[in-house]
């Protein structure tokens, strides 16, 4: 892909993750201009009202220092989602969207209302990190490296202890790591893969070539292992 394509294709990755985070702030903007207050639009455990902010409760943020602390994660990770996964990119944003809220809803703490998109930015960035793992494929594993870089301190946020006077939803931090960890497993044939190497089968008059070509001797051995592009291209020449 010649550099121009990947431009484009960056700044097309680009366009959904601005519209996201363009979406939280004039969330907040609205809110405030308007004197509202929308915790209302959270999660709340166990409660019928609370459901509601499974799909809400991402796009509502206490303060505006709560907002900054997600929208630049959030725009990284969801750009690196769309410019390295394509058409499975809108359908592993959803599931990292809505499993972390409905695991909190289950799961979580008494009658608080869980708002913010760390949840999902959990979940982003630990589908990220693991999926370059269980692949090893150098494009994810170089952006994996760089999430942790960034954002490796996020682990101690699923710790309550390490916040005691903060009031964070630890359990959307937890919740969205996990989220993270299931979406590699079930996505891990989608997006880029590692190079698989190929074994040729022996045939005579390609061992002939082969010598010939790099002057070994008939009684020396041969490594028979080729990937397909070089191979297809030694075939072709």
């Amino acid at each position: 892909m010649s550099s121009k394509q990947e431009q484009r294709k960056l700044i097309g990755s680009m366009i959904y993750p601005f519209i996201l985070v363009m979406s939280m702030w004039i969330v907040k903007i609205v809110e405030v201009t308007g004197g509202y207050h929308l915790s209302f639009l959270g999660v709340i455990p166990l409660e019928p009202e609370g459901l509601s902010g499974i799909l809400t409760a991402p796009l509502v943020h206490g303060d505006w220092g709560h907002l900054v602390s997600n929208s630049v994660p959030l725009f990284v990770l969801a750009t690196g989602l769309f410019y390295f996964y394509d058409r499975n990119a809108f359908r592993i944003l959803v599931f990292a969207w809505l499993l972390p809220g409905l695991w909190v809803w289950l799961f979580a703490r008494g009658n608080s209302s869980h708002i913010g998109a760390s949840g999902v930015v959990y979940a982003l960035a630990a589908f990220h990190f693991f999926s370059g793992l269980f692949r090893r494929q150098k494009q994810l594993l170089a952006f994996a490296m760089i999430v942790i870089f960034l954002y490796g301190s996020m682990v101690w946020g699923v710790f309550p202890d390490f916040f005691p006077n903060k009031n964070i939803s630890w359990e959307s931090h937890l919740m969205g790591g996990i989220a993270g960890l299931v979406l590699s497993f079930f996505f891990l044939d989608a997006g880029p893969q590692k190079e698989k190497e190929e074994w040729l089968e022996h045939d005579e008059e390609w061992e002939a070539r082969i010598r010939k070509t790099h002057g070994i001797q008939p009684d020396q051995e041969i490594d028979f292992r080729y990937d397909y592009k070089e191979k297809k291209r030694t075939k072709d020449s």
